[in-house]
């Protein structure tokens, strides 16, 4: 049972520690102890992230304040606390939710439960822990592997694609391989935290040593994971404007891509970008999407999205063209009313620029940090096409918080009119003229019945609806053990948040059920590069860490366009 004193931990180490002292051989101050060091003790409550440790554990290890006799100690009136800040054991990092909320010491603590399962998992969380931070340090001892790395391996998805993957790195030439030239590219969607946006929210990272957060030391590791991966188009979030102007965009250019960018419209000076290489593909047109809007008081966030329209440089028709979108939706978890109208309006400005001569769409790939969780109801809206939002409350859009704080429901419907954007997240004027168009061919068989349309309309009044079939690239949970992908690993929680979604061709298997290929041809998934979950990224001391310097891992997927 539990005991009101110390964990039997504490206890064994004090009677150590004791028994040992009038011998001078507690510790030998000279040999290094590795930073994985951990105790498998509990967090006290300020501390919700691991504790930062020296690798020298002599030049920060202090004498315990409770040296004396071991019945003094265990009458004082000890705390926790007072103990972690003077010492330097590393405690292990609690569990924590997929869903992003605190940790479940600190619920717990919050709902005045007594949960000893909950206790016995958390216990057996440390010890595994503790057990893979071990093996990590020895294999790094071992193979004198760079401290801190985590390799990621690509899933493919069809031999051909692993086939093509290593002709590429032989520096074939994709255009003459085979007797049917295929259009394969790689796509990549990163956000690599603004430094403005770092500094800003500094308690999300007081995990870190702070020489990891300076941009001087951040920026080169991101441009070497970007040469490294080398994708063929990058979707960037939380580029800082004078960053991206002084050094991102022409660091960029040298290796050898175009660069469009949109800043956000309020004061944080961040925004998004999408740099394709001009090798690949050459640009239609540049469309910027700016979520703010000064006459309507629901719209008064800066965010912001980018929408390009490419034209593959071989193998395809003269017509063909890929639409590319980019954006970075609202963090707040309490107001999934303006998530949903900042990603009508993205829809809206896609459903504009992809619509090819027949009237079918050109394949779509949507990237960003869209601040939801998977099977939210704005996932699913994004996947299913339809969401119906009636008594929907607010806080649960995003599924971010597992005890939403937004308890207004959304009303009905969300966005005013004057907004210009239809139920089915198209620009009004466009949906009027499909609506003539159709109305001038039936007006002659159908006899007059506004008064049902009316009525039918005000039913339909909280559907939302796309006409893009779109799918997943990544599936969120590792198939062999259910546990959740994290895209993104802070002080503060460890979710999936960023995703890469796409117009999926008939043939894709990869495809999620219910992809249809309402499109000009489609896309097949060939491969993607694995996600980790949240155990892996806190054997590197989470995100950002020595090697990976944003709190976001890069997503990145291979596709190949499938022509009608």
């Amino acid at each position: 049972g539990r005991h009101s004193m110390l964990p039997r931990h504490v206890q064994r180490l004090g009677r150590d520690w004791i028994t040992h002292w009038n011998g001078s051989q507690i510790l030998t101050f000279n040999s290094p102890v590795s930073s994985c060091m951990r105790w498998a003790g509990h967090y006290p409550p300020w501390a919700s992230f691991p504790l930062p440790i020296s690798a020298d554990f002599s030049a920060n290890w202090r004498f315990p304040p409770f040296f004396g006799p071991w019945r003094q100690f265990q009458n004082s009136n000890w705390h926790l606390d007072n103990y972690t800040q003077s010492c330097c054991f590393h405690l292990h990092n609690p569990s924590m939710k997929s869903e992003g909320e605190e940790p479940l010491t600190k619920k717990r603590r919050l709902s005045g439960q007594d949960d000893t399962s909950t206790l016995e998992q958390e216990t057996n969380l440390s010890n595994q822990k503790e057990v893979s931070c071990l093996s990590v340090a020895q294999n790094e001892e071992k193979h004198g592997s760079k401290k801190g790395t985590i390799k990621r391996h690509w899933e493919y998805f069809c031999q051909e694609s692993k086939t093509m993957k290593i002709a590429k790195n032989k520096g074939s030439d994709q255009s003459s391989t085979g007797s049917e030239a295929k259009f394969d590219f790689t796509v990549m969607s990163y956000n690599i935290l603004s430094q403005n946006l770092l500094e800003g929210n500094s308690h999300l990272y007081k995990h870190c040593r702070q020489r990891l957060l300076f941009w001087t030391y951040r920026f080169p590791n991101i441009l070497q994971e970007i040469k490294e991966l080398d994708a063929d188009v990058l979707c960037l979030q939380e580029v800082q404007e004078d960053h991206y102007r002084k050094e991102i965009k022409s660091s960029l250019e040298s290796l050898g891509y175009h660069c469009e960018y949109k800043m956000r419209t309020g004061r944080k000076p961040d925004g998004c970008a999408i740099c394709f290489k001009t090798s690949k593909f050459t640009l239609i047109s540049s469309n910027p999407v700016e979520f703010f809007r000064r006459d309507i008081p629901l719209l008064d966030r800066d965010n912001v999205g980018l929408v390009l329209l490419l034209q593959p440089r071989f193998h395809c028709k003269a017509n063909a063209a890929i639409c590319i979108a980019n954006t970075h939706l609202l963090y707040n978890p309490r107001r999934g009313d303006i998530k949903l109208t900042q990603l009508a309006m993205l829809l809206a400005e896609i459903a504009s620029v992809a619509p090819q001569k027949d009237g079918s769409f050109c394949p779509i790939i949507i990237c960003g940090d869209f601040n939801s969780v998977p099977g939210s109801p704005l996932y699913r809206f994004i996947k299913e096409g339809k969401l119906n939002y009636e008594g929907l409350a607010i806080g649960k859009v995003s599924g971010q918080e597992q005890f939403p704080r937004g308890q207004r429901i959304l009303s009905i419907p969300i966005w005013p009119k004057k907004l210009g954007i239809s139920q089915n997240c198209v620009y009004e004027i466009k949906q009027q003229q499909k609506e003539e168009n159709a109305g001038e061919k039936l007006e002659a068989a159908k006899p007059d019945n506004t008064q049902e349309i009316v009525t039918a309309s005000e039913k339909l009044s909280s559907k939302l609806r796309h006409h893009f079939k779109l799918s997943s690239v990544y599936s969120h949970y590792f198939p062999e053990t259910g546990i959740p992908e994290v895209t993104t690993c802070h002080s503060r929680s460890a979710v999936t948040v960023d995703y890469i979604f796409y117009s999926a061709a008939n043939d894709d298997t990869a495809a999620q059920p219910g992809a249809e290929d309402s499109f000009s041809g489609g896309l097949k998934l060939l491969g993607r590069l694995a996600l980790l979950t949240e155990k892996d990224l806190w054997t590197v001391n989470g995100l950002p860490n020595e090697n990976n310097s944003s709190d976001h891992l890069p997503l990145l997927a291979e596709f190949r366009l499938i022509e009608r």
